[in-house]
């Protein structure tokens, strides 16, 4: 930017030496100009082009502002006094140390974006609207990281530059100039911070792996022992089942021989209902008593015998009158009505185990 004499002002230079220097060349630029390295005559007709405001002054006082296209003007009574360019300007912060809230020193530097919104007020409100604005960035910039500690300062970056955008918006609205944005560019820090800050990071990538590390772990653990519950579930799951069908298959087991154990029971009853019943069962007496005296000493060499083991008629005859006895009831009911058939049903038994006896023999 250049001031009233067209020399660009030094940011470190003083406010008095600046002054001098501006009383110095004033007789040699005594028109200045805004953002624009010179200042078109006034020949009577002029043309302004786009974006860009010319400040006119009618013997040395505020007349009007051009507009852009065709503008006509008095010569030597009308004088263009400021020239405003009403794009939007880039302006470098130079860097800069500041202090955080936990005593970091940094070194920072910015770009600031603004526009001139109102020439007039650019033009008389204040001196040199560039160096004005870089010194209230600056400034801004030193308040606003003093509130804040070092690790917030790279994370709030952009609550950072909101910040000092509306402050620099506060102080530039009577210039006529309007802040856009502001952006940091770099951050230095001081190397061993810089070391300590690389230190912390690894310890803390160690920390989060150690973590994930342990974490994988537990999850391995849960997934095993959920792993093991689920077959210890399935496993008794299927126990069960297996009780629970072979308890059914056994029941229908039992229920099948019951069912023909019980068929037989009637066969048999029927059988012996019928003529020559107890015939039959004198003769099947006997034929089992018969094969139990075939198979005795097989399985163990130690055997108890009666007395009168070859009497097979005797034996047969104790048999048979455990049998009337328990058919006795039985027996009376139908003696009235059969009863030469059960006279001749013993003889013909006793005649057949005689045979068998002798045969035997």
């Amino acid at each position: 930017m250049l001031s009233r004499a067209g020399i660009r002002a030094r940011p470190g230079l003083g406010l008095l030496q600046h002054s001098q220097q501006l009383k110095r060349v004033a007789r040699l630029a005594p028109a200045p100009c805004r953002w624009n390295s010179g200042l078109p005559m006034n020949i009577g007709v002029l043309f302004v082009p786009q974006q860009e405001a010319w400040v006119v002054e009618r013997m040395g006082k505020f007349h009007r502002i051009l507009e852009p296209g065709l503008n006509f003007l008095i010569p030597l009574l009308d004088r263009i006094r400021y020239v405003q360019s009403l794009k939007e300007i880039v302006i470098n912060v130079p860097e800069q140390s500041a202090v955080t809230l936990d005593n970091v020193t940094l070194q920072i530097d910015g770009v600031l974006y603004l526009r001139v919104m109102d020439p007039y007020k650019a033009s008389y409100g204040v001196e040199d609207p560039e160096y004005a604005v870089t010194q209230l960035a600056q400034t801004t910039m030193r308040s606003e990281l003093g509130k804040l500690s070092l690790d917030r300062v790279f994370r709030e970056r952009e609550s950072l530059n909101a910040s000092i955008v509306d402050a620099i918006n506060q102080a530039s609205d009577c210039w006529g100039i309007r802040c856009l944005r502001y952006e940091i560019k770099d951050i230095h820090v001081p190397p061993r911070v810089k070391e300590s800050m690389q230190m912390q990071v690894e310890a803390e990538r160690r920390k989060r792996a150690t973590v994930l590390e342990s974490e994988g772990t537990r999850e391995s653990a849960i997934n095993v022992a959920e792993g093991q519950k689920q077959a210890q579930i399935l496993a008794s799951e299927a126990e069960k089942a297996e009780q629970i069908n072979k308890a059914a298959g056994e029941a229908n087991a039992m229920l099948v021989k019951a069912r023909a154990k019980a068929e037989a029971i009637q066969l048999l009853a029927a059988a012996l209902a019928q003529q020559h019943g107890n015939a039959a069962a004198s003769l099947s007496v006997a034929e089992q008593y018969v094969n139990a005296f075939s198979k005795i000493a097989k399985d163990s060499n130690t055997v108890l015998l009666p007395a009168n083991t070859g009497d097979v008629t005797n034996m047969v005859a104790q048999a048979l009158g455990i049998y009337t006895t328990l058919t006795k009831p039985q027996a009376v009911k139908t003696q009235d009505d059969m009863p030469p058939a059960h006279e001749d049903s013993r003889s013909s038994a006793m005649e057949m185990l005689k045979a068998e006896q002798g045969s035997s023999s």
